[in-house]
């Protein structure tokens, strides 16, 4: 299938074609961040991207096909989560977020955010600059009345060193950029060996997001992420999400190369391609799995409107 060539590239994201695949309706990207300078960052923190608001992420929308999206506080912010509730109101009852918070909140506060829209918690112990492993059982705590999840990212030696933790946990979890797990260390890590039990288990969900930050390369296009993507999606398809990682601050922030994002899509669909039921997995992933997980109604089923170039005018930043 050729892929569709348009004018204009959309603000933090390379290329500017569509993706070959055709996108269900009701897609949804798992895996967002926005920033705005207006908020200060966390003291501390390592990564301070341009400016990426929910109206910057809408041509990369229209140009995936993609129509919910699930925002996540960034590591920027510390508990700060005022930018990524600002880009949930912009974005309306087809979003969702995923908070940082540090478990003193008010029961009331809590219950805010859930009506913002908030359906989980993040806990990132590899660039955040708040938290630490001692909060996960009080965290879960807090959080499991809500029905919530907990959302984490950790270094694969850390990871491994809290498996009993981690099984007995009253919360599902989520774990985000394949669990930080780098394809070497598929098959031999014990932090790999974890997440597919826990995969397994129906206790975890994992996020093929952010594969050029865990590829040795840096791109989406390393092979050697075929084994490691499809490994996740042979143990547990209807546990599996798929993230863009816009505005991909790493990248912004020089680290790697600035993705495309139409090209994580096709390199998804590759992937679920050498499985069983292949049309059905794909729906699974950018669909059924998120709808599951963050509360989504049940899409329409008329296919999304066509693109039209006039939504691509924006100009990069």
């Amino acid at each position: 299938m050729t892929r569709d060539c348009l004018v204009t590239p959309v603000p933090f994201s390379a290329g500017t074609e569509k993706p070959a695949v055709a996108v269900p309706a009701g897609a949804c990207d798992c895996h967002v961040h926005v920033y705005d300078s207006g908020f200060a960052p966390a003291p501390g923190a390592r990564l301070l991207p341009p400016d990426a608001s929910a109206s910057d992420y809408g041509p990369l929308q229209r140009r995936i096909g993609t129509t919910r999206t699930v925002l996540v506080t960034p590591s920027t912010y510390g508990t700060d989560n005022r930018c990524m509730l600002e880009g949930l109101a912009a974005l309306g009852e087809q979003a969702r977020g995923v908070a940082v918070i540090d478990g003193s909140e008010s029961d009331e506060a809590l219950q805010q955010l859930r009506i913002q829209g908030v359906r989980g918690v993040r806990l990132n112990l590899s660039l955040g600059v708040s938290g630490s492993a001692d909060l996960l059982e009080p965290l879960a705590a807090r959080i499991a009345p809500l029905g919530w999840h907990l959302q984490l990212l950790m270094a694969p030696d850390l990871l491994a060193s809290l498996a009993p933790v981690l099984r007995c946990l009253p919360v599902p979890l989520v774990f985000d950029h394949f669990g930080r797990i780098a394809p070497a260390q598929a098959g031999t890590h014990a932090a790999h060996a974890l997440l597919l039990q826990l995969l397994a288990d129906g206790k975890a969900w994992i996020k093929l997001s952010g594969c050029y930050i865990v590829s040795p390369l840096h791109t989406v296009d390393d092979p050697a992420l075929d084994a490691l993507a499809q490994g996740y999606l042979r143990c547990a398809p209807d546990r599996v999400l798929w993230g863009s990682d816009w505005p991909h601050a790493t990248a912004t922030a020089g680290v790697q190369p600035l993705p495309d994002d139409a090209r994580q899509l096709d390199r998804l669909a590759q992937w679920i391609d050498q499985a069983p039921n292949s049309g059905a997995t794909l729906r699974g992933v950018l669909v059924d799995n998120p709808q599951a997980l963050y509360g989504f109604a049940a899409p329409a089923a008329t296919p999304a409107s066509p693109l039209s170039d006039d939504d691509l005018k924006r100009p990069m930043p």
